[in-house]
């Protein structure tokens, strides 16, 4: 079992930054690839980015690309959401997801369903 806590979620105006933090404990996060997700009010959940195991290969929606960047530190259990040049439509709860596998490839890293762990979520506000 791996148990994910997300936090860092802040109200910020727009324009601002934040870093989101995910804190793993149970297992070592060095053999899972990990994904940020966030769901919007009356909105489904959507895929952020990812990252593999090694921290390679990364991902991103086309949403964020440019401005968000993920990274971890397997020696620190923690992945990690750079945030910057945030939008009102970035307004969000944040979720981090674990999947235990090899993969790096977009259409498993960006499908939630194909992960294992999830988090409970830390909410972003972004003001105009």
């Amino acid at each position: 079992q791996v148990q994910l806590v997300e936090s860092g979620g802040e109200l910020v105006q727009s324009g601002g930054s934040l870093r989101l933090s995910c804190a793993a404990s149970g297992r070592t996060i060095s053999n899972y690839a990990m994904g940020w997700f966030r769901q919007a009010p009356g909105k489904e959940r959507e895929f952020v980015s990812a990252i593999s195991r090694s921290g390679i290969t990364t991902h991103y929606a086309d949403s964020v690309k440019g401005r968000f960047t993920i990274s971890r530190d397997n020696a620190k259990n923690t992945v990690y959401l750079q945030m910057n040049s945030l939008l009102p439509e970035d307004t969000a709860v944040y979720y981090c997801a674990a999947k235990e596998a090899f993969t790096t490839l977009l259409y498993i890293l960006g499908n939630g369903r194909s992960y294992d762990y999830w988090g409970q979520g830390t909410q972003v506000t972004v003001s105009s």
